[in-house]
């Protein structure tokens, strides 16, 4: 019988926000599969660390590059190697920083996979924005206010400003010092806040983007809110 594959997040950071779900499905897993994109971190392996148990673990290098082909092909070896694994009856979780659904590699190897025939689920996880917004101590949106969720340094930042709705801005990292400028200049960088590494032992929390200091340099893994006006 063939293994199965489980694309499993792990939240944003702090390990008491892995679902009960996450945690099981990582503790009935085989072979776990690590996303590496170059930085020596692997952040998803270390919030799961205390349910790993010794388990063999496949090293799966996704490079962070705008080159749709080079990325084509780092997903299609991953997914080369998830699939030789459960030919061979093996269960793999793949370990997804926050939840999948939001801005994962994981999602191009799932697709690949399931296109092939393989079972392949999806376990969903806490955002990092859901748990920056917590640790800020705001709500995100209410009543009818909209949400607009983009990765700062692939996104019109001018276009997204313009939008009526909270803001939320991932992986800000080198973007941080634009963004903070244009929102000086539309008079909304009074509403706007940043949380670094949320959850994680280097955590940062900025109620005020405003006094960053963006010269010191921002983690790649920053989220900047931008809060929208409460309704009257």
């Amino acid at each position: 019988m063939k293994g199965r594959l489980f694309g499993v997040s792990v939240g944003p950071g702090d390990p008491e926000l892995m679902t009960l779900k996450a945690v099981r499905a990582i503790r009935e897993a085989d072979v776990l599969a690590v996303p590496n994109i170059g930085h020596k971190r692997q952040t998803a392996f270390d919030i799961a660390d205390e349910y790993l148990q010794d388990k063999r673990v496949l090293d799966c290098p996704t490079p962070m590059t705008g080159d749709r082909e080079t990325a084509r092909k780092a997903y299609a070896k991953i997914a080369d190697d998830v699939c030789a694994l459960l030919d061979e009856g093996k269960t793999v979780a793949y370990l997804c920083l926050g939840d999948i659904a939001i801005y994962s590699t994981y999602g191009y190897v799932h697709d690949i996979v399931a296109a092939r025939g393989y079972e392949a689920e999806i376990i969903p996880g806490v955002t990092s924005f859901s748990a920056c917004a917590a640790k800020l101590g705001m709500t995100l949106c209410e009543g009818s206010q909209s949400l607009l969720v983009a990765p700062a340094m692939a996104t019109d930042i001018d276009a997204a400003l313009n939008v009526p709705a909270t803001k939320v801005f991932m992986k800000s990292g080198k973007a941080v010092g634009s963004l903070r400028d244009k929102l000086a200049e539309r008079g909304q960088l009074h509403h706007a806040s940043m949380v670094t590494n949320c959850g994680l032992p280097d955590e940062k929390v900025l109620p005020r983007l405003s006094d960053v200091d963006i010269d010191a340099g921002t983690d790649y893994f920053s989220v900047v809110i931008v809060k929208a006006p409460r309704e009257s």
